[in-house]
């Protein structure tokens, strides 16, 4: 006699196989895509850690291919056919021990899942052969009755277990729960349970099957995805709260160059406006990196009516970079205000790197300008050249001696002069300004940062204020074919 919980529900057609065989094919093919696009080995870094979103995507993957498997196989068995029928005087088909004409034993995967009858009347248990392996037990052993099954589950699934298993006896209500055995080996099990009473003539419960399926994998690929979704979000929130710190810390340090601003000789008027400037600049951010560079500008005002223009760039990302090159700016500052010139501060930058705590290299371009005689002295690490631009044409400056900051021990720094006229326009930059090569490895199509610096020569030349300048600047460098942040630093000489 069929549940009780299904007398009024029609009986279902089975589904034609072409329709089965569809699905199937589907399922394979889904199965395939999976096991396509897993990544088949861990990224690790420098320390042997594995990215946490690479594991996190694996165990997706696995987790979709468990459930694919399972959808295979339950397919497979559709097509097969429904398990024997009982006779229609009633009597069980050969080979089962059913008590209840009619009742249909659920069929279960081979190694994955098992069927289990409980017989109330005569204490009889039934187990299929996969059941045994789920348990760990052999066939000579025997089954489990239901009075030894809870000594099995851990203490903390026995009430859900013993609740799901009483509401079945006693009320006749369908199971449908998961609960964790201990082995004889020691290895603990997720098992889930699907159960249904087994009534007699009169509708009382004569007797209980159920399929137990073992769900470990599918449960340890669950907590993997789980702790590894948890994993990024941490990371996530404490790459979100370095960059704000980082971005902090540099607006503290950056002068806050908004707009143009003039220089006229230390703002005493003893040039009398000769050799004023007129300076604007503008930090680019990374278009593909959310990490804050090392990279930064300025322009300072000297004693004596000089004014100090620098730009650079250090190795690395985040609060130590940011950290780092305040320690260098500030350093900058300090020597340039007690006179240091520009080729002697490169060496002694060079020798603050060297005995930093933390090793880093950096490249720099610093100079002084003064504006009683126009003139420009100016030294470099490693840097791009700084290019003048007078009328609708430019040229990069002829770089002095001068290797990376912290490469070389003890390294010396020259240094040259270059006399400005009024008009002429100064541009620094750092070196992710534009791309150094192409998606294919030769130079890139649109040029290198000098090239198309110089190729910017007649707008400069109608431009009416170093703000404007900038602003072409970021319109020409401000895509996303940059590798990196980037600084310009504008000074135009308006006496």
């Amino acid at each position: 006699m069929p549940s009780h919980l299904d007398a009024d529900r029609p009986a279902p057609q089975p589904p034609e196989r072409g329709a089965l065989d569809a699905l199937i094919t589907q399922a394979r093919h889904l199965r395939g895509g999976i096991d396509a696009v897993r990544p088949r080995s861990a990224d690790e870094d420098a320390q042997g850690v594995e990215d946490p979103a690479r594991r996190w995507q694996r165990a997706l993957c696995d987790l979709a291919a468990h459930q694919l498997d399972d959808l295979g196989q339950h397919l497979g068995q559709l097509r097969a056919g429904a398990p024997a029928q009982p006779d229609p005087q009633g009597g069980p088909p050969p080979g089962e021990g059913s008590v209840t004409a009619g009742a249909a034993r659920p069929a279960a995967p081979a190694g994955r899942a098992g069927s289990a009858e409980w017989n109330l009347l005569t204490d009889e248990v039934s187990w299929s052969e996969e059941l045994y392996g789920i348990f760990g037990r052999t066939p000579g052993e025997g089954p489990l009755s239901l009075d030894e099954l809870p000594s099995w589950v851990l203490p903390e699934d026995q009430p859900l277990l013993a609740a799901a298993v009483t509401g079945c006896l006693v009320d006749g209500r369908p199971i449908d729960q998961e609960f964790r055995i201990m082995r004889p080996d020691g290895a603990v099990r997720s098992l889930h349970l699907l159960g249904e009473p087994v009534l007699d003539g009169h509708g009382g419960t004569a007797a209980m099957w159920a399929v137990l399926r073992d769900v470990s994998s599918l449960r340890r690929s669950e907590l993997a995805v789980r702790e590894s979704r948890e994993t990024v979000r941490h990371e996530r929130h404490a790459a979100q709260a370095e960059r704000r710190l980082a971005a902090e810390l540099q607006e503290t340090v950056l002068p806050p160059l908004r707009g143009s601003r003039r220089i006229d000789g230390g703002g005493s008027g003893r040039t009398g406006g000769q050799g004023a400037l007129d300076i604007a600049s503008h930090y680019l951010p990374s278009p593909t990196s959310t990490m804050i560079g090392g990279d930064w500008y300025d322009a300072l005002e000297l004693p004596g009516g000089t004014t100090l223009l620098s730009a650079g760039d250090l190795t690395g990302h985040g609060v130590a970079a940011a950290s780092a090159m305040a320690m260098l700016l500030g350093a900058v500052r300090g020597m340039a205000f007690a006179g240091v010139e520009p080729g002697a501060l490169m060496g002694h930058l060079n020798d603050l790197l060297e005995a930093s705590a933390q090793p880093a290299l950096g490249s720099a371009v610093c100079g002084r300008y003064d504006p009683r005689d126009r003139t420009f002295t100016w030294s470099q690490a490693g840097h791009p050249a700084p290019v003048v631009f007078r009328g609708a044409a430019g040229r990069a400056l002829r770089p002095p001696q001068g290797v990376l900051l912290g490469a070389t021990p003890g390294a010396a720094y020259g240094q040259r002069t270059e006399v400005l006229r009024p008009g002429d326009l100064l541009v620094l930059h750092t070196d992710e300004l534009a791309p150094r090569v192409g998606p294919s490895g030769t130079a890139a199509a649109q040029g290198t940062a000098p090239e198309r610096l110089l190729a910017l020569a007649e707008r400069f030349a109608g431009a009416r204020s170093a703000q404007e300048c900038v602003q072409t600047l970021v319109d020409e460098f401000g895509g996303r074919e940059r590798e990196g942040d980037a600084c310009v630093l504008v000074a135009r000489v308006t006496g």
